[in-house]
């Protein structure tokens, strides 16, 4: 009789992750092995030597039992290695482990029993030979004899740890956040991920945590009490000298910039702990200014992006900018087999390439010097490589040199992406993924227009390809429009950081302009997202994804909190100034069209636009008459083709 394909499926994968697991023991496992079976022998005979308290009953029991030994001891091994005792790391073993223990004395103590009653009882003896008594014995015993030393390494480990970090300069620290953040962080520390650091009380936000322990630190307090802790500290003459602010401190309700301003003004270090959902280690890092000036970050599912990255070849275009930069870390951190970046700026390149070196990145990744205005290099490049996915997120962005330098923006914004799209699509890549504006949206500025121009081109070719697919996978082409990202290259708050460190004053354009906000890892991980949406098993019918940025930002409150931040009176001790709207700058930025439908697609933080678009014969049209009028630098003849394309545009360029 044969069995269906899927039913021999799952056993040969499982068969061939327990040979793969087996081509990779070492000594050590096998010296672990060789104390559980010691600890076996010894908890069987101590079982048995209990039960029948050493009388004739024992000896009398003995050559049966030597001879059953050495069946329950390979059949043992079989059970260590299924439930991972043979392969568990002793300076880490926690609650599962503990239960694998259970496990494994439970099993053994069921093939004990299996053994007795089946085939000892009846074919040997005429009666029970261990008895249930015995039995249940050495079900307590083999608990014992498997955890005690895996119990009392890991606890040597744990006070060596602790002893190291108490004695080799480690700063004495205050945990701010919940039990569960403050958990992971006290785990960092006794791992010897995070040094220097001795935790002496947690600070939670949470009335269930107060006069808790977590990890023998006690919780001192609620937020509010952090001068009144640091000052008995300092009675004391053990004096705080850094903080720590956890994931759930910098929720709005718990007002993170009051907390942070709180510690600046006791002169101790203030320090945060990434959150561990977005992949980073669990390193301290100072607390950015961008931090504290955001709604909650949109939840991310990471497994999903890792689903869609791992194992793939992607380019990043525009690689060693502040977002084509963290998009390289972010393909990198998800599993991504190889990485090519496209970059113009040497320096840039070279950063970057150290960066995600320095990492220790498992990926192949190459860097190659390349200007996406030069269409055959970027065609070859792209051929040599064979992505599977390829972000677009080299361009030229600056607003104001942009309305004076028209022509550039076009040759790079549009020609330079036309590029991109034409070389993924003969290179065989799955997907394109470009990275837009939300001042694509009805344009006043050169940026928007020459954005809204690429968005169209991909528009066309996503709809082109879709219709003449037939029964093959077409291409993907799509477009991620978001706003300002905070730290970018360029963008509004490192520029109010250098004006504040210079003592002023900051500089505003208006008092009324607002914007839309984002971090540069969340802008990153929902371009990735919409990837995912558009790779879907079903063929989404949307090209244009827009990132959902909460609320706008009023730029001279942003200024003001800014200023405040960093200890100083907004008004008193810096200056903010207004210095006039520039050319191609509008108060209020939109997120949608009037005529352009949008729908959600099931998927947090990302909603689909559906723009106009043209046909890829009108573009193509458009797109010879502009390479024409560039040839000549004629911008009449440029801005009336830009105009016919996207009719919205309402530039205020001369």
């Amino acid at each position: 009789m044969g069995y269906q394909r899927g039913e021999v499926a799952p056993i040969r994968i499982f068969i061939g992750r327990r040979m793969t697991r087996l081509s990779h023991l070492t000594l050590r496992n096998f010296m672990i092995a060789l104390h559980d079976l010691l600890a076996t022998t010894a908890a069987l005979f101590a079982a048995f030597y209990l039960r029948f308290e050493g009388g004739e009953g024992f000896y009398d029991r003995l050559p049966l039992l030597l001879q059953i030994l050495p069946y329950f001891l390979a059949f043992s091994v079989v059970v260590f290695f299924i439930f991972n005792l043979t392969t568990t790391k002793w300076r880490f073993i926690s609650l599962p482990d503990a239960m694998n223990i259970i496990r494994v004395a439970s099993v053994l103590t069921v093939a004990l029993l299996a053994l007795d009653y089946i085939f000892v009882a009846p074919n040997v003896r005429g009666a029970f030979f261990l008895g249930k008594v015995t039995i249940v014995l050495y079900w307590f015993i083999e608990i014992f004899a498997l955890s005690a030393l895996r119990m009392a390494y890991r606890y040597f480990r744990y006070t060596r740890v602790r002893r190291h970090a108490r004695t080799e300069d480690a700063a004495p620290t205050l945990l701010i956040g919940r039990a569960a953040d403050a958990e992971v962080l006290l785990r960092g520390i006794e791992s010897g991920a995070i040094k220097r650091i001795w935790p002496v009380g947690v600070l939670s936000p949470s009335n269930a945590d107060r006069g808790q322990s977590i990890r023998n630190v006690p919780v001192l307090g609620g937020l509010d009490d952090i001068e009144d802790v640091v000052a008995d500290f300092a009675k004391r003459n053990k004096p705080i000298t850094r903080v720590v602010m956890t994931p759930s401190v910098f929720e709005p309700e718990a007002h993170p910039e009051s907390i942070l301003m709180r510690a600046r003004k006791l002169g101790v270090i203030v320090n945060r702990m990434p959150s561990l959902e977005s992949g980073d280690a669990p390193r301290l890092t100072a607390v950015a200014v961008e931090d504290l000036l955001l709604r909650p970050s949109e939840k991310i599912d990471y497994a999903r992006l890792e689903a869609l990255i791992r194992g793939k070849a992607v380019i990043v275009t525009g690689g060693g900018g502040s977002i084509g930069s963290e998009i390289c870390e972010r393909v990198v951190a998800f599993g991504a087999a190889r990485l090519l970046i496209l970059e113009n700026s040497e320096p840039a390149l070279y950063a970057v390439t150290e960066t995600l070196a320095a990492h220790g990145a498992h990926a192949a990744i190459e860097g190659r010097i390349a200007d996406i205005r030069d269409r055959e290099r970027v065609m070859r490049l792209m051929a040599e490589f064979k992505p599977d996915i390829v972000f677009h997120a080299a361009a030229l962005k600056h607003v104001p040199i942009l309305e004076r330098d028209w022509s550039e923006g076009v040759k790079t914004n549009i020609f330079g992406s036309i590029n991109v799209a034409d070389a993924a699509l003969a290179a065989g890549a799955e997907a394109m993924v470009m990275i837009s504006t939300d001042k694509a949206i009805e344009p006043v500025s050169m940026l928007g227009l020459t954005k809204r121009f690429a968005e169209m081109y991909c528009q066309a070719l996503d709809h082109d390809l879709a219709a003449g697919s037939g029964a093959k996978r077409p291409m993907r082409l799509i477009s991620v429009r978001f706003g300002n990202v905070l730290a970018s290259n360029g963008s509004v708050v490192p520029k109010f950081k250098a004006q504040i460190e210079a003592g002023g004053p900051v500089t505003v354009t208006h008092p009324d302009m607002v914007r839309y906000f984002m971090t540069i890892r969340e802008a990153c991980d929902l371009v990735i997202t919409a990837a995912t949406h558009a790779l879907g098993a079903a063929r989404a019918d949307v090209s244009v994804y827009v990132l959902n940025m909460g609320q706008p930002v009023k730029i001279v409150d942003l200024a003001e909190r800014m200023i405040r931040l960093s200890g100083l009176q907004p008004g008193y001790d810096i200056e903010i100034v207004f210095t006039g709207m520039r050319p191609g700058e509008r108060l209020h930025e939109i997120l949608f069209a009037s005529e352009e439908p949008t729908r959600e697609i099931g998927v947090a933080g990302i909603m689909a636009a559906q723009p106009n678009e043209p046909p890829m014969q009108t573009l193509r049209k458009w797109i010879t008459a502009l390479d024409q009028a560039i040839a000549r630098d004629d911008r009449a003849t440029i801005r009336t083709i830009l105009k016919d394309a996207v009719p919205e545009f309402g530039s205020t360029a001369a």
